[in-house]
């Protein structure tokens, strides 16, 4: 339906039938996109979006899982937020420093 869909508390093994999902093995089927989930075809909208959301610290996926999906890390430092948001300025306020640096 073109939703937004958020999986939290994944681990570093996931269930089989999310496969065709993150491969995006999506047919379309005249105006319809039809996507087939252990084994079932099923409507598919293109402006679905899945999150998959981990509590692991430093998680390892397998590398087809990796290849398929975004990875972010939302662990930011003090020290390296800090560096961000002194470049920011500096960058605001004489981008040809930042530019050198």
């Amino acid at each position: 339906m073109g939703k937004f869909v958020l999986i939290e508390g994944i681990q570093q093994e996931l269930d089989a039938t999310l496969d065709p999902l993150l491969s995006r093995a999506i047919k379309k089927k005249g105006k319809n996109y039809i996507l087939e989930m252990g084994g079932d075809p099923i409507d598919y909208d293109i402006n679905f979006k899945l999150f998959l959301v981990t509590k692991l610290f430093n998680p390892h996926f397998r590398p087809e899982i990796a290849a398929q999906c975004t990875l972010i890390n939302f662990i930011v430092t003090e020290g390296g937020l800090e560096e961000q948001l002194l470049a920011s300025v500096v960058n605001n306020e004489k981008a040809e420093l930042e530019y050198t640096k």
